[in-house]
């Protein structure tokens, strides 16, 4: 006697569609949430910004995209430079303004801003420091930060200097809102 054909069960076709095409959307999303992760850890990050300490460059609210390469592979900081910097005590990672480098003397004096004894332009300040700094000296591998509205900023000038380890980018434009997207202007 012949022996009958086996029927292949229907489903079983669909069934290894089915797996193919879920493990197709899973390893997509495992792989884009990686290239995500790598991203952000070593190339750029975005940052909202949480106060008024840098207005009225910065606002509450806006959002910017850090950049992370720059410093680990080309030049550290340079005065002017926008940057996020993880401070300890800190919550969050706090965004200000570059204005003093290693080996350099910062005071401040009736608002103004001397290194190693001179006055520097900041085209970036619109409200001065409301009391004097005196003469610090700016640590090997460190930088002296301060917010661009100088009497409502939390820097350096109550923290001391910030190692250069502790910066995690440089901050390059506001993408949100769209009505404040543009460039931070290097100065």
């Amino acid at each position: 006697m012949a022996e009958k054909p086996e029927l292949s069960d229907p489903t079983s076709g669909f069934a290894r569609t089915l797996l193919r095409g879920s493990w197709d959307v899973a390893s997509t999303i495992l792989l884009a949430l990686l290239i995500t992760l790598v991203i952000n850890t070593y190339v750029a990050q975005a940052t909202t910004i949480d106060g008024p300490s840098m207005q009225p460059n910065l606002y509450y609210g806006e959002r910017v995209m850090v950049e992370k390469v720059t410093y680990r592979l080309f030049h550290g900081p340079r005065r002017g430079d926008v940057v996020v910097v993880d401070v300890p005590d800190s919550p969050e990672p706090l965004i200000k303004r570059v204005v003093a480098l290693p080996g350099e003397t910062i005071e401040i004096r009736g608002g103004q801003v001397h290194i190693d004894g001179e006055p520097i332009e900041e085209p970036w300040v619109e409200y001065t420091a409301a009391q004097d700094f005196p003469p610090t000296t700016v640590p090997p591998l460190h930088i002296f930060i301060i917010g661009d509205n100088r009497p409502n900023s939390r820097d350096s000038r109550s923290f001391g200097p910030v190692h250069v380890d502790q910066v995690e980018g440089r901050a390059l434009f506001v993408y949100w809102p769209p009505e404040h997207v543009g460039t931070l202007v290097d100065w």
